[in-house]
């Protein structure tokens, strides 16, 4: 994990030293137990490691975390196996630490909730009151068929008892679902069944990626568990049976995500991965390491042999990083994580990040499912492309949330312009459709940028926004343009923010501008209708096209600096092929319009794309 200070990868992964103790807290897992735990659930990784069993964390062990990062907030999460195989009184003493040391902002307890009790919950008011408890559910009883005991019985029941158990005390807690076959398909199913139960406030949707899993966990014992048997049988076919694809994950997400949003359960319930998307869409920050900087050299582990590490995601022992008892300070810590392999190759797995047109809203995702990708296929481009489909498919979403077809559609992808703003929106629109209003006389420049309706300087775009009322509007159109923006302002019914038709680099300080035309919908519904039929349009421009040319339908914000609020908007862009360069894409570019062009004039008014039609 080198890092100089001109180090551009401390964009996507931060290392611990260079982010400062005040305000960006660590935070360390707790394996209470080791990989102990009152059930089995097949698909669990905890057991797949070789992780300690049967011992148990003590309070000096934590009482040290306050010396490994002075200065610096710590988050801690209490996990196993399972915590609450703990003796109460070993519980109590834990908490009592926690409690005790000022640099512990939180404490969030991990269980599956089957030893949870009234007893258990008295204790925590009584040594921690602000404890905050996750529970794993998978969705209704057919979802949970993977998580069972030891016997190979469901747990489901006892489950379901703790939930109504936590409501009766005036508790909340959070959700893990993990996403199996036994809940696809069924989304708006799953999250209103997690929705029923009036404890929960959180739902956090994790992916069965475990396709890279060949063996089955051994047993420790001299009899072989019907679990574990159950285990081997689901391996048979070279994948287990309980894994998911990447596709067959965002399909999930997406749909879950339109119910979330269109049965009102955003507003009791957090939905994540979709919140943790829609913050990076909408430029906010969050605290969820997949979409932040604060990756693995923020996230720690400590097991109850006195291995301290990294995330427990990561592969062990390969993500440990030395002894607690040697651990000295934080100068330590980032010592043993220069040093380690895993944690170097996870952070060079960025460096593509760096690169990429989604690196805003994605954040570089999760370096163990990325280290796991490359162990079994050599790639990690299929993980890309998943993170690449839930953004795309959250943008269409929060765009037109009545449109949940939208979020499948292939060819519209998420962009951020750097600079996509207009005086007021709302003033322009109101104007665009009421003759009434006055319309002043605007600014018409033309600079040697090849820009019309700017001040003459390169990615300098302020000017007067018009419309087709005002008496410049044809002067304030450049001709190759032009017949696209009479289609879709006249047979679309649909308004224009902003058009180029497209110039070449005019000298080294410039860049090439690409043809362009942008949409600004009205109306969330207005926003799914011209969604879809742009997507017509340019799914069947793109097989008549010059081989020179890509054509791009993109998801973006027009931000208005009079209110401070962003719009969803629409973009149809012409850029070059992957293969080609922009000289031969402005070789082609007449033709390419003039294609583009006919396609836009013969697009169905449709209210699904060609991507999501049978």
């Amino acid at each position: 994990m080198t890092a100089p200070a001109a180090d551009p990868l401390s964009a996507l992964w931060l290392p611990l030293e260079d982010t400062s103790t005040q305000d960006s807290a660590v935070s360390v897992i707790l394996k209470l137990r080791g990989e102990t735990c009152d059930i089995d659930c097949v698909y669990c990784f905890e057991k797949r490691k070789v992780a300690p069993g049967g011992r148990t964390i003590t309070p000096d062990q934590v009482g040290r975390l306050k010396t490994l990062f002075p200065g610096r907030k710590i988050a801690i999460e209490l996990h196993g196996g399972e915590p609450l195989t703990l003796p109460p009184a070993e519980m109590a003493a834990i908490l009592d630490t926690l409690a005790a040391t000022e640099a512990v902002i939180k404490v969030h307890l991990q269980t599956n909730g089957v030893r949870l009790t009234a007893d258990w919950l008295d204790l925590f008011d009584a040594h921690y009151p602000a404890l905050g408890i996750g529970i794993s559910l998978d969705g209704d009883e057919d979802g949970n068929s993977w998580r069972v005991g030891y016997d190979n019985q469901p747990v489901y029941q006892k489950v379901a008892a703790a939930l109504d158990l936590l409501h009766t005390r005036g508790r909340s807690c959070g959700i893990v679902t993990v996403v199996t076959p036994a809940v696809l398909g069924r989304a708006a199913e799953t999250l209103d069944h997690l929705a029923r139960f009036p404890a929960v406030r959180a739902v956090n949707l994790v992916p069965a990626f475990d396709f890279t899993v060949t063996t089955p966990t051994p047993a420790t014992g001299p009899r072989t568990p019907p679990s574990r048997m159950r285990q081997s049988r689901s391996l048979t076919s070279g994948v287990p049976d309980w894994a998911i694809t990447p596709e067959q994950y965002d399909t999930f997400v997406l749909e879950a995500t339109a119910h979330w949003i269109t049965a009102g359960h955003h507003q009791r319930l957090k939905l994540d991965p979709a919140v943790s998307v829609i913050r990076k869409l909408k430029g906010v920050g969050g605290d969820h390491c997949h979409f932040s900087d604060l990756k693995c050299s923020h996230v720690f582990t400590l097991y109850p042999d006195g291995r301290f590490g990294a995330c427990d995601e990561l592969p062990w022992p390969q993500a440990n990083l030395l002894p607690l008892a040697t651990a000295t300070g934080q100068d330590t810590i980032t010592a043993a994580q220069h040093s380690n392999p895993l944690l170097n190759q996870g952070r060079a797995l960025m460096g593509k990040c760096l690169r990429c047109p989604y690196r805003a809203a994605c954040g570089g995702g999760c370096t163990a499912i990325r280290h796991r990708m490359m162990a079994a296929t050599g790639s990690d481009d299929a993980y890309c492309a998943h993170r690449a489909r839930l953004i795309n498919g959250i943008a269409a979403l929060l765009a037109a949330p009545a449109h949940p077809a939208g979020a499948r559609c292939t060819t519209a992808v998420w962009r951020r312009h750097a600079v996509n703003e207009m005086d007021d929106t709302d003033a322009f629109l109101a104007r665009w459709d009421n003759p009434a209003v006055p319309r002043h006389r605007a600014r018409i420049a033309t600079s040697v940028h090849g820009n019309i309706n700017t001040v003459g300087l390169p990615g300098i775009h302020p000017a007067d926004d018009l419309d087709p009322l005002h008496p410049q509007w044809d002067q304030g159109i450049e001709p190759r343009v032009r017949p696209l923006i009479d289609i879709v302002t006249g047979s679309w019914g649909a308004v224009t923010y902003d058009s180029c038709a497209g110039h070449p680099r005019t000298d080294a300080s410039t860049d090439p501008s690409p043809f362009r035309v942008g949409l600004l919908p009205r109306t969330p519904h207005e926003y799914g209708r011209l969604a879809a039929r742009a997507c017509h349009a340019v799914t069947r421009a793109r097989r008549y096209v010059p081989p020179s040319t890509h054509i791009q339908l993109i998801h973006t914000d027009l931000a208005s600096t009079a209110t401070g609020r962003s719009r969803p908007t629409l973009e149809i862009r012409l850029k070059p092929a992957p293969t080609s360069t922009w000289d031969a894409l402005f070789t082609d570019l007449d033709q390419a319009v003039r294609v583009l062009t006919h396609a836009a004039r013969h697009a169905p008014a449709a209210e699904r794309c060609p991507c999501t039609t049978p």
